[in-house]
């Protein structure tokens, strides 16, 4: 739980405006309320701490730009993007997709308007997913490779994952779908997190590597 640093007098107090009601699940905002439970801080990404999944930082030359989580036979890769205050990115972002893999086609699925299909890894088929959500100033992509790209039960492991991933944006100004920051977890500890001095997220649970 978070601390007031202080108490807030009576009058004060009738002159706080209330706080917008919890969506009922993520991606979320870091702005936004949202369920106060362990996660893994990867500084633009938080992600639900899940012993099952090993997760690992998508590096290009010495930048953090993706994650990738890999879990029964299938793998998620995840990467936010800086987004227009005026509009999302996930529309455009289906287009260009599907330019590039017209195998694909879109359907209805967990977070809205996705694409599904099979997409030609190394000269091979593969069965594929690609969800996007649009937020505020910010735009996460999800794709799905493996048996959870075709296994309801598996993907909704996946999809229940997404939920509770919280995006933190940051006020720097960034250019339209540039790669919001990422960082291992000991590189800096997130200021505006609670302190949990007896747990850790960690212990027996997703070891943080790099993939380049």
């Amino acid at each position: 739980m978070f601390r007031r640093r202080r108490r807030e007098q009576p009058e004060q107090a009738a002159e706080v405006t209330p706080q917008a009601p919890m969506r009922e699940s993520g991606p979320w905002d870091a702005d936004e309320p949202h369920p106060d439970t362990e996660r893994i801080d990867l500084g633009g990404l938080r992600l639900p701490s899940n012993p099952a999944f090993d997760v690992r930082l998508a590096s290009v030359g010495d930048k953090h730009v993706g994650v990738v989580v890999l879990w029964e036979e299938s793998s998620l890769q995840l990467q936010a993007l800086a987004a227009p205050k005026s509009s999302g990115l996930w529309e455009e972002v289906r287009t260009k997709i599907r330019s590039a893999a017209k195998t694909l086609e879109e359907r209805e699925g967990p977070l809205g308007i996705e694409l599904a299909g099979k997409v030609t890894v190394e000269g091979a088929e593969r069965p594929a997913r690609y969800l996007g959500v649009d937020g505020p100033r910010w735009f996460l992509l999800a794709v799905v490779n493996g048996r959870a790209a075709v296994d309801d039960e598996l993907a909704a492991g996946f999809t229940d994952f997404i939920k509770d991933i919280v995006v933190v944006r940051g006020d720097e100004p960034m250019a339209r779908e540039e790669s919001i920051p990422l960082r291992r977890p000991s590189d800096q500890p997130a200021a505006d997190e609670p302190e949990r001095p007896d747990t850790d997220p960690f212990k027996r649970g997703p070891e943080i590597s790099e993939i380049r």
